[in-house]
Parts: C-alpha cells; sequence; structure tokens
C-alpha cells in the first residue's frame, strides 16, 4: 500500500538516518539501490536525502510483509535476489529471526 504524507504515521527515525551503511550508500550512488527497508518510517513522500553531496528524493513510502519480497525488490536494494538480501540482512543483525509475516517501510527513491 503506498501512502500519501497525509495518511502516513508519525516518522519514528530521520532520513539522516534511512542509508548509513557505507556499502549500501555506494550501492545507492552508483544506482544499484533505490529502495530500502526499515522497521519504522524514516522519511516523507518528497524528503531529500543527501549522501555524499548527491540528493536523492524520496518517491514512495509503503509497509510490505518480509514474506511478500520478490527478487525485484531485492534488486532494488542491491541484492541479487530475495535469498541474497535475506542473509545479508541477518549478518547485519545478530539473532534477528527472519519472519515473513514482520511488517517493514519501504523507502523507495531516485537521484534528485
Amino acid at each position: 500500500m503506498t501512502y500519501e504524507n497525509s495518511n502516513l504515521p508519525p516518522k519514528t527515525c530521520s532520513i539522516e538516518r534511512l542509508v548509513t551503511v557505507s556499502e549500501d550508500v555506494e550501492k545507492v550512488l552508483s544506482g544499484q539501490k533505490t529502495a530500502t527497508r526499515r522497521n519504522g518510517r524514516y522519511a516523507d513522500v518528497g524528503e531529500v536525502m543527501t549522501l555524499q553531496g548527491y540528493d536523492f528524493v524520496v518517491k514512495r513510502v509503503y509497509v510490505q510483509e518480509l514474506g511478500e519480497l520478490t527478487d525485484e525488490d531485492a534488486k532494488q536494494e542491491g541484492y541479487g535476489n530475495v535469498t541474497d538480501y535475506k542473509e545479508a540482512i541477518l549478518a547485519m543483525h545478530p539473532g534477528m529471526p527472519w519472519v515473513p509475516k514482520m511488517k517493514v517501510w519501504v523507502h523507495e527513491f531516485a537521484r534528485a
């Protein structure tokens, strides 16, 4: 489900924390990563994220269950497929289980 800003719940964090891992920053800058999933909402539609002097505009914000992820979603995250994405996320968060019904906030963005 895609939201308009007026229908979004309050943000749980700021856009500056949306993409912080250096490997992910490089993927965004090279165009390999055009979305990120977080357990909270970090940005409004239209908000600008600046990475190393380059601006990226948030185009869509919506909720998705982990079990709904497709290979195309994983490619937006900069991975080849869902398995690669899942392994990377679990490696970043030791001890975290992969719960297919867990809802995450998807933030899609594009270079401004």
